[in-house]
Formats: structure tokens, C-alpha cells, sequence
């Protein structure tokens, strides 16, 4: 963790959450459109060999509205972090990866960048996670009383 979090910090953070927390929405709100797409995916035979496009964009979409949630909020940011990397490289490598273009790759690459730097160090500035840390440093007992 930072030794003196930053404003920017939490901006970044929470500029992040916001392509998650769309995406997610979109997944729950029009399941068939984004299923569809996945089918149609140069890459999407290797997702649908575990589960049907469409419990996959749903259980997706869950995945993506909760890690955006936490990682906006600043509330398990670490595990938000990490469980949105395991969601970003299966989508990456079955939707995105394309011989048409190579954009939305590297627009992933970069997110997965944010996502790591989350994921190592969590949120110091603004967020849930620093207010627990607070409090719980705070209702500690002086050493004195639990001598």
C-alpha cells in the first residue's frame, strides 16, 4: 500500500469500476444480445464447452456489478481486484482476441493493468476499506490496560 494515498488514487479506482459496472449491467439487462455475441466469438466454442452463453453472461454480469461495486467503493478491493481479473481473461481471450482487431485486446491489457495494481495494493484513499482499518486501530486497547 501507498505510504500516502492520494486523491488520484481513488479517482483511478473509481474511474476503473465504471467500464465494469456497465458491462455488467448490459449483461444482466440483455442477456441474449451479449450471449449471441459470444457465440459468434472467433474463441467463444471455448467458454460454451463449460456452460451455456447464457448462464455465463449472467453469471458474468454478477461477477462484473459486484466487483465493480467493490472496487468503486473501495470495499474488499483486493478480492474485488482479483476476482474482476479472472472474469477480464476469460472474456479477453474468448470475445476479445479477434484477427479484425486488435483494439479491444489491448484495451483489456491496460484495464488488467489497473486491476493488478488493485489487486497488490488495495484502496488507501476514500474507500470502505480504509475507514475498517480506522476503526478497528481505533477500538484497540492501549497496551497499558492488557498488561
Amino acid at each position: 500500500m501507498n505510504p500516502r494515498p492520494t486523491i488520484s488514487e481513488a479517482v483511478f479506482r473509481v474511474l476503473l469500476s465504471g467500464i465494469f459496472l456497465v458491462a455488467g449491467f448490459n449483461h444482466l439487462v440483455a442477456p441474449d444480445k451479449v450471449a449471441a455475441r459470444l457465440l459468434n466469438a472467433p474463441f467463444g466454442y471455448l467458454a460454451t464447452q463449460f456452460a451455456s452463453a447464457e448462464l455465463l453472461v449472467i453469471l458474468a454480469g454478477i461477477a462484473l456489478l459486484v466487483g465493480g461495486v467493490g472496487l468503486a467503493t473501495g470495499t474488499f478491493t483486493r478480492i474485488s481486484a482479483t476476482g474482476l481479473i479472472l472474469v477480464l481473461i476469460p472474456i479477453t481471450v474468448t470475445v476479445q482476441i479477434s484477427p479484425a482487431t486488435l483494439g479491444p485486446l489491448f484495451k483489456n491489457v491496460a484495464i488488467l493493468g489497473g486491476l493488478i495494481y488493485f489487486a497488490t495494493n488495495g484502496a488507501a484513499c476514500c474507500s470502505v476499506d480504509s475507514l475498517w482499518s480506522r476503526n478497528a486501530v481505533s477500538v484497540s486497547a492501549p497496551e497499558e490496560l492488557l498488561a
